[in-house]
């Protein structure tokens, strides 16, 4: 039998659109009246002038590096010195604004070159902007003012985790808050990140739940073990640690505790503080209360989300995530990334991107892009990675300004051809069979030859199954006939 179809083997070059957008059907959510933040909050405009004012180091170390004309990507001795006798300041300050302007998004490295970012465009006449802007820097707290150099890497993780319900916290108390308060709820976390991960055996938590109404009735004269004492020692110093980081961004005071008289209430409980080592209080500055308080809106959205995706690991969370439409997507990914440490949250995403489900691999990355510059690090690290090395460079494309449209010029035609397959491969899983023959539109060879002889170079593991897959669902005959040679050539091993 002939096929009626006319076989016209050329393929028709359409621009490239998302398999994650083409596919997905809508979601109605229903409707919710944009939530008012917390009484007192700054206007947005007075909010971004505050976040400029604390910011003017970072503006004017990226001024510089703009002036250079491709200043080195890391800042070397030389650069440094520099950079210090053109801003009248110490290396150390250079370098730590050096840090900020790349983790706000102000600079970028490209091709071993640091460059202006877009957001340094934007700086003095878009509000959110800068706001982004800072709240990216909150975001990688940690990374502007690392951990000291002593500490056990563990603590530290365990702290960093522990840090984004410190901040709720704060924000929930609308006020100061005393400094041993924050350290009782950091030991509590803590321990409960500890039993999470089954470092207590079931025998000594049954015992130390058994042990803790004496304990309290005994009150808090008993002395504690010598690892608890060193540990409440550890998490003292982490503490001072965090609060430093964060002030330096911005986002709290840190003050001594006010005392009205000897016989007042306040100095009694000064002195119970004394007791306890630490009459301080921290409270959350309107740059920081406003910014927990979004993270806290975002959290609150996601959590009607029927599929409760905030409290699923990464793989799980893309999952469901999958059918929504980009708008709802990038919310319950932003929700995700708000209920943990940006740090923790990049490294689960670039482990689902990693694993087999194709799906997954380009979901992660959609998720990578709402963590913005705090994730590029780990976005570089990546890049010689094969499985992930295309969506890795179209990350980094579009991070530094290109056109999403125009990002896969940034990829060989190698690289395009395996994206091809990868793609096809998580419309075959995931998708229908329509769909995955419109997929063949979006090819960058120009002919059904020309394409299927790159698709067996490639080396795609997935190869296979991809041309079965596209044999099995295309109308014509003779093109479904060559898709079928051409995945028994790659089977075999055949040329």
């Amino acid at each position: 039998m002939t096929s009626r179809t006319p076989r016209d083997s050329r393929l028709r070059l359409v621009r490239n659109r998302p398999m994650a957008t083409a596919r997905r059907p809508a979601v109605n959510r229903g409707s919710r009246p944009a939530p008012r933040p917390p009484e007192g909050t700054p206007p947005p405009a007075e909010l971004a002038r505050r976040a400029r004012a604390g910011l003017t180091g970072a503006v004017a170390i990226a001024h510089w590096a703009a002036a250079e004309h491709g200043a080195p990507g890391a800042l070397s001795d030389e650069a440094a010195a520099r950079a210090a006798a053109a801003l009248g300041l110490s290396e150390p300050e250079v370098r730590s604004d050096w840090d900020r302007a790349r983790l706000i998004g102000l600079i970028e490295h490209h091709a071993g070159t640091t460059r202006p970012g877009w957001r340094l465009q934007a700086w003095d006449r878009d509000d959110s902007a800068v706001l982004r802007g800072w709240v990216a820097l909150l975001d990688a707290w940690s990374l502007a003012c690392p951990a000291p150099a002593a500490a056990e890497p563990t603590a530290v993780a365990e702290v960093v985790e522990a840090v984004p319900q410190l901040l709720s916290l704060l924000q929930l108390s609308a006020g100061p808050m005393q400094i041993s308060a924050l350290l009782d709820m950091l030991r509590q976390r803590v321990a409960e990140l500890r039993t999470e991960r089954c470092e207590v055996p079931q025998d000594a938590a049954r015992l130390q739940d058994a042990t803790e109404p004496q304990e309290t009735a005994q009150g808090a004269g008993s002395a504690g073990s010598p690892d608890d004492i060193e540990d409440t020692a550890t998490l003292e110093g982490l503490l001072d640690w965090v609060l430093d980081a964060l002030s330096s961004v911005g986002a709290l005071t840190v003050r001594e505790e006010p005392q009205e008289g000897p016989d007042g209430p306040q100095s009694a409980g000064s002195a119970a503080d004394e007791a306890k080592g630490d009459s301080r209080e921290a409270e959350l500055s309107a740059l920081g209360n406003w910014a927990v308080w979004v993270k806290l809106e975002q959290i609150c959205v996601a959590a009607q989300s029927p599929a409760g995706n905030i409290e699923q690991p990464a793989p799980d969370m893309l999952r469901g995530c999958a059918g929504l439409t980009p708008g709802p997507a990038r919310a319950e990914y932003r929700a995700w990334l708000a209920a943990r440490p940006v740090g923790s949250a990049v490294t689960e995403l670039i482990e689902a991107a990693r694993g087999d489900d194709a799906l997954l691999r380009g979901l992660a990355f959609e998720a990578l892009r709402v963590v913005g510059a705090p994730a590029e690090p780990a976005v570089r690290a990546v890049v010689d990675e094969s499985c992930l090395r295309p969506y890795a460079l179209l990350w980094l494309a579009e991070h530094e300004g290109a056109d999403p449209d125009e990002a896969l010029d940034a990829l060989t035609r190698e690289e395009a051809t395996w994206l091809w397959v990868d793609t096809a491969a998580a419309i075959s899983d995931h998708g229908e069979s329509p769909l995955l023959v419109r997929h063949l539109e979006s090819a960058v060879q120009g002919t059904v030859p020309a394409l299927l002889e790159e698709v067996q170079a490639v080396g795609h593991p997935r190869t296979v199954q991809v041309l079965v897959a596209l044999a099995a669902a295309h109308p014509d005959p003779a093109l479904a006939k060559a898709v079928r040679r051409a995945a028994f050539q790659v089977h075999t091993g055949g040329a």
